[in-house]
C-alpha cells in the first residue's frame, strides 16, 4: 500500500512509501496543518487571543462625512449643526443628576448628524453594521429580523436566522445578570433573557440579549459576543440611520469589557476624531492597538464611581488666552473628583451653569466680535462672521487633573449655524451638575482611554489618518 502526499506551496513533489512510515507520516502531517491553522485563526480553546499581539483596529466616520453611507447631500451644512445641536441637547437632559439613578444618556438616530460611526461585520455569513460609537453606553445592540417595530435604515437590518453563530442568552447567564440600564427580564417561554434600552424623547430598542460573531477590520472572528438583537426599536422619522449603537462605556457587557474578560485584550481604546465634513476616515483601537505615546502625551486620572458606564475625569478650569477660570463645584471649595465624562455621543461640551456664565463673561470680554441672535435659535452665544469670513476667537485651553492642558480646535469653540452667523459650541447644562467633554472639542487630538491604568491619555495631533 502507498501513500500520495498532495504538494504543497506549489512544491511538485509526491511520495510512495510503506505502510507503517506512511501512516506515521501522514499523523506528522496533519499535525502540522492543525498547528498552522491555530496561526491563522483568532481563537483557541480558552479564547484567548494569538496572532492579534493583543490589538485590534476597526474604522471609524463622522456621520456628516461624504464618506459616510448614511451622508444626506440635501443637507446644508447648517442643518447638520443644527441637528447636531438638538441631538447633543436631548442628550445632555436625559441624564440625571449624579445624586440621582442615571439613566442611558440620549443617542438621537433619526438623523447621523453629531456622530462618529463605527464599522463592524456580525454573524457567519457576515452582515456590514454601522454603528453609533458611544463610550457613554454598555450594551451594543442592532436592530434585528423579524421586526414588531423598526425604524427605516439604509443597510440591511440583521437577520439571525440566516446566521450560523447566533445564539440566545438565558435569564440565568452571567451576561444576562451584569445588564443594568438595560432593564433585564425573561421570556418565560423560552426561558431568554430580554433587554429594553430606554433613552430620552422616546427612542428606545428591545429584544434578545444574545452572542454572536464578531468582526472588526479583518477576517478574524470573535465569537460569543454578547449583544442586543433589537425587534422593537423607535427613534421617530428619518431616513439615513445606523444600525444601532456600539458601547464603549466601562460596564462589563461594553466591547471594551468582553474582549477583556473573554480574549485577553487590554481594556483599554484610543481614537482620533477626524472634522465632522472631511472627507477622510479614522480609525479606532483596542488592546495593545490602542498605547498611545510619546514625550508630547498628557495623562489624567480616570475616577471611579458609582456607575462605570461613564469615563470621569476630573475638570479643573478653563482659560481665555492667559485669563486661566478655576471651576468649582456649587457644593464645595475645592474640584469635585470625577465631574466630567468623556463622551463621544454628544457634540458639545457642557458645563455647569454658574460656571458657563463665568466663562462667557470673560470670552465676550476677549472677543472682538459683534453680538448676533441665530435666526434658528437654540445657542446661547451667536456673533455675526465676518466679511473676510474669518471669525478669530482667543485660544480657549480646557485643564485638567494631573497638569493636563488641551487647547481646543478652533473649529470646535465656534461653530457656522447658519449663513454669516457663528456659535459659540461649549453650552450650559441646566439641569446637573455632571460635566461633558463632546466630541467636537476631542478634535485634533489622539485620546486613549485606559481602563487597565485607569487613566486618558491625550496626544495633539493634526492628522488623524497618521495620529502618531
Amino acid at each position: 500500500m502507498a501513500l500520495y502526499v498532495k504538494p504543497l506551496l506549489n512544491n511538485n513533489i509526491f511520495l510512495v512509501l510503506p505502510t507503517k512510515l506512511s501512516k506515521l507520516l501522514l499523523l506528522i502531517l496533519i499535525f502540522c496543518l492543525i498547528s498552522l491553522s491555530d496561526e491563522i485563526t483568532i481563537t483557541s480553546k480558552n479564547n484567548k487571543v494569538d496572532n492579534v499581539g493583543g490589538g485590534i483596529t476597526a474604522d471609524l466616520i463622522h456621520g456628516d462625512s461624504p464618506l459616510s453611507p448614511f451622508y444626506d447631500p440635501s443637507l446644508t451644512p447648517f442643518e447638520r449643526v443644527r441637528n447636531s445641536f438638538r441631538h447633543s441637547l436631548a442628550r445632555r437632559r436625559s441624564i440625571r443628576s449624579n445624586n440621582s439613578k442615571l439613566s442611558p444618556p440620549e443617542a438621537f438616530l433619526t438623523h447621523i448628524s453629531g456622530f462618529y460611526l463605527m464599522k463592524l461585520r456580525v454573524g457567519d455569513p457576515p452582515v456590514d453594521l454601522m454603528g453609533i460609537a458611544d463610550t457613554g453606553s454598555d450594551l451594543t445592540w442592532t436592530q434585528c429580523a423579524p421586526c414588531s417595530r423598526c425604524y427605516k435604515q439604509k443597510t440591511p437590518i440583521f437577520d439571525p436566522k440566516k446566521s450560523k453563530t447566533y445564539s440566545t442568552v438565558s435569564c440565568k447567564s452571567q451576561q444576562c445578570q451584569t445588564l443594568r440600564f438595560e432593564n433585564p427580564s425573561c421570556d418565560n417561554t423560552t426561558n431568554g433573557c430580554l433587554y429594553e434600552t430606554i433613552y430620552g424623547g422616546g427612542t428606545h430598542s428591545s429584544g434578545d440579549l444574545a452572542t454572536e460573531t464578531f468582526l472588526f477590520d479583518s477576517n478574524l472572528p470573535f465569537s460569543k459576543v454578547a449583544f442586543g438583537c433589537g425587534h422593537n426599536n423607535f427613534v421617530g422619522e428619518g431616513l439615513g440611520t445606523s444600525s444601532g449603537i456600539v458601547g464603549l462605556g466601562g460596564g462589563p457587557v461594553s466591547i471594551i469589557r468582553q474582549l477583556k474578560k473573554y480574549y485577553s485584550i487590554d481594556a483599554k481604546i484610543s481614537y482620533c476624531l477626524p472634522h465632522p465634513n472631511s472627507n477622510v476616515s479614522s480609525k479606532i483601537n483596542f488592546g495593545s492597538n490602542a498605547v498611545v505615546s510619546g514625550p508630547r502625551v498628557m495623562s489624567t486620572p480616570l475616577v471611579k464611581r458609582e456607575h462605570d458606564t461613564f469615563h470621569y475625569v476630573t475638570f479643573e478650569g478653563i482659560s481665555i488666552g492667559n485669563n486661566k477660570l478655576a471651576f468649582k463645584s456649587k457644593k464645595t471649595v475645592t474640584v469635585e473628583e470625577g465631574n466630567m465624562f468623556i463622551d463621544t455621543g454628544s457634540t458639545y461640551t457642557f458645563l455647569s451653569d454658574q460656571f458657563y456664565f463665568k466663562f462667557l463673561f470673560a470670552l465676550e470680554k476677549a472677543l472682538n466680535g459683534t453680538p448676533t441672535a441665530n435666526p434658528e435659535g437654540g445657542f446661547e452665544v451667536c456673533y455675526e462672521k465676518p466679511v473676510n469670513g474669518k471669525f478669530n476667537s482667543p485660544t480657549i485651553t480646557a485643564h485638567f487633573r494631573g497638569g493636563v492642558d488641551l487647547v481646543l480646535s478652533p473649529e470646535g469653540i465656534f461653530v457656522e449655524a447658519n449663513k454669516g452667523v457663528v456659535c459659540l459650541a461649549i453650552l450650559p447644562s441646566y439641569s446637573t451638575d455632571l460635566l461633558v467633554f463632546g466630541n467636537l472639542q476631542q478634535m485634533n487630538y489622539l485620546i486613549g482611554i485606559d481602563l487597565e491604568n485607569q487613566k486618558v491619555d491625550f496626544l495633539p495631533t493634526n492628522d488623524c489618518t497618521n495620529p502618531n
